[in-house]
């Protein structure tokens, strides 16, 4: 005679707790997507300002310069210090795949989007299209069983000072889009932060590099030729008529210039 109300209470409780749960669902939603919406709001007018970025430029040569006096202040035995270190192998050892991966994925949205033209996004993603080797070292010329009587370049510092440039110059068109109203839902904000987190990264590896390895002039070399290379592509190349073209162009409307008439 009783069994019929304790069933009935039994998924009466049900429901409640499935209610609560889809409550609890959709403001986590709302949280994870305020979140994101104010992240990536946030990083674009950062990377996008012309006076930050020429001070990122001199965040990394500070980095170079400076970064090795740290190794007096730090633990030379943590995970950091040594070759085989996850991070090493896993990230700095393949960054320009990892760069290219992550950054072909957002120019690709935010080209498409813009302009919706599939010759114009393939000519951007382009720029990507770098085959960039690793400089001969040291330490490969004798393990292959070679002499040695070259300068050693740090081509890790060389190849994360020119991922770190490329990205701040690449990511920094994301503000612009976004100033003109352009569709920018989720899955691009969320492309766009992750390529901000790499860069992040980037950055981190580079300080740890220039503090563990290397000499001191073989990391400033190889920063200068990352430097140069950069410049010879997205301060010079890039903005010839015949080059892939530099970030942004051809993606946004030009405002109508207004002549005054006399």
């Amino acid at each position: 005679m009783e069994r019929g109300p304790v069933v009935g209470a039994g998924l009466g409780a049900r429901a409640r707790i499935r209610a609560l749960l889809g409550c609890l669902v959709k403001v986590l939603l709302w949280v994870a997507s305020a979140l994101l919406y104010f992240g990536s709001e946030q990083a674009a007018r950062l990377l996008g300002s012309p006076c930050l970025r020429r001070l990122y430029h001199a965040w990394l040569a500070a980095v170079v310069i400076f970064g090795p006096l740290l190794q007096f202040h730090v633990n030379p035995r943590t995970i950091f210090a040594s070759h085989g270190n996850f991070f090493n192998i896993k990230f700095v050892n393949s960054a320009w795949g990892w760069t290219c991966t992550f950054l072909g994925g957002f120019v690709l949205l935010v080209v498409f989007l813009a302009t919706r033209r599939v010759a114009v996004t393939a000519r951007h993603l382009s720029r990507l299209g770098l085959l960039l080797h690793e400089l001969p070292d040291r330490r490969s010329c004798l393990a292959a069983g070679h002499q040695w009587r070259g300068y050693t370049v740090s081509s890790h510092t060389f190849l994360l000072t020119f991922c770190c440039l490329l990205m701040a110059e690449e990511a920094a068109v994301f503000a612009k889009y976004l100033a003109h109203g352009l569709p920018a839902g989720a899955p691009l904000r969320l492309v766009f932060l992750l390529n901000v987190l790499l860069l992040g990264l980037w950055n981190f590896l580079l300080l740890c590099t220039v503090i563990y390895f290397h000499q001191y002039t073989h990391k400033v070399v190889g920063a200068a030729v990352g430097t140069f290379a950069w410049y010879l592509t997205y301060g010079s190349w890039y903005h010839q008529p015949w080059s892939p073209g530099s970030p942004g162009h051809g993606l946004f409307p030009r405002p109508h210039s207004s002549r005054k008439r006399n």
